[in-house]
């Protein structure tokens, strides 16, 4: 039988895949804007093999895409009666996918989200958000995840009803949190304080997702691990933020000479501000460090980003043989068989 999360988590840190928003639409099944996992319907096999990419790289977890296939999102674009044949699709693709693994068959989780609506001073939106949480949780329930993966929350009051909608089904939960550019939650706590009174409440995994690069997520992370006694999550993007521009949202782009079609950099033109595998890998090792158990990355990522966090905290990754190494390369490589005039070439290059 296949370990299950908290059986994962015992033995050491656990990977989980994450990105498939953007990569997605850079591979050409996805609309940004709009942002609806409508691939599961319409191109299942690229979904697939998006999920085998991020799995042989190094995830434990198989998440179901259904990060925006929610009853609001689908009403903004017409769909409503998609909702469930998506969100159903999503998961037993998964599936199908995790039993693939060579090694151990990985976990699949259900997957809910922030869903825009949330206002906390209105109680109809409130009960709209767990209504339709309750739907999507049920759903998982019913297909059979192995635990339900609760992200990208600004709000805690919102984090809290995907929680106890959670629990309702009697599955895991991991539940993390998007900090926007105010550095606090908009309900007024602080990031470290939610994910606290969030594992007080039962949730198995708490921490952060999305909007943040490593360097402006790390410090938040360092805050949670030192409030909360149980398992803490990290899955920053891969891009360059700074303390000026803590998330993806306003990031700009010195560089770029030509007009955009968007007022920032956010989400089409964020392509020169990539951190590199090995920045990403840096940050790996300080998370470990410090404590993290759950490990990925979020928008933006693709498959070699994540098996190099993968392998910087212990893990070998099925397609680790496909991991760098220049000894063969014609210019940079080191075997005494290169020819030496392409080798002694490589200065100038």
């Amino acid at each position: 039988m296949k370990r299950s999360l908290e059986e994962r988590l015992q033995d050491g840190p656990v990977v989980c895949g994450e990105g498939y928003l953007f990569e997605l639409e850079r591979r050409g099944y996805l609309q940004a804007g709009s942002f609806v996992p409508e691939v599961a319907l319409e191109n299942p096999q690229a979904l697939k093999q998006t999920y085998r990419d991020y799995m042989l790289a190094g995830s434990d977890v198989v998440l179901a895409f259904t990060y925006n296939a929610h009853r609001e999102k689908m009403r903004i674009i017409g769909k409503e009666e998609m909702l469930e044949p998506l969100n159903r699709q999503a998961i037993r693709l998964a599936k199908e996918v995790a039993q693939e693994n060579p090694d151990e068959e990985a976990l699949v989780a259900g997957n809910i989200s922030n869903t825009n609506l949330f206002n906390p001073d209105d109680p109809q939106s409130k009960t709209d958000v767990r209504n339709m949480f309750a739907e999507m949780i049920g759903w998982c329930k019913e297909e059979g995840v192995d635990f339900v993966n609760g992200e990208t929350f600004y709000y805690y009051e919102e984090a809290k009803i995907a929680l106890e909608e959670i629990t309702k089904q009697g599955l895991p939960a991991v539940i993390t949190f998007g900090l926007m550019g105010e550095n606090i939650l908009r309900d007024g706590y602080t990031v470290e304080e939610a994910c606290r009174l969030l594992k007080e409440e039962g949730a198995l995994v708490v921490g952060m997702n999305c909007f943040r690069g490593p360097a402006t997520m790390q410090p938040y992370i360092e805050k949670i691990r030192d409030t909360v006694d149980g398992y803490v999550g990290a899955l920053p993007i891969p891009y360059r933020t700074t303390e000026d521009h803590p998330t993806f949202f306003n990031l700009p782009d010195g560089g770029c000479s030509c007009s955009l079609p968007t007022e920032t950099t956010f989400p089409t033109s964020l392509d020169p501000l990539y951190c590199n595998r090995y920045e990403l890998a840096e940050w790996a090792k300080q998370a470990y460090d410090v404590g993290v158990n759950y490990f990925g990355l979020c928008c933006g990522a693709s498959p070699s980003m994540l098996r190099e966090v993968a392998e910087t905290v212990g893990r070998e990754a099925i397609n680790s043989k496909y991991s760098p190494d220049m000894e063969k390369h014609f210019l940079f490589g080191s075997d005494k068989t290169l020819q030496s005039h392409n080798t002694s070439y490589k200065t100038q290059a």
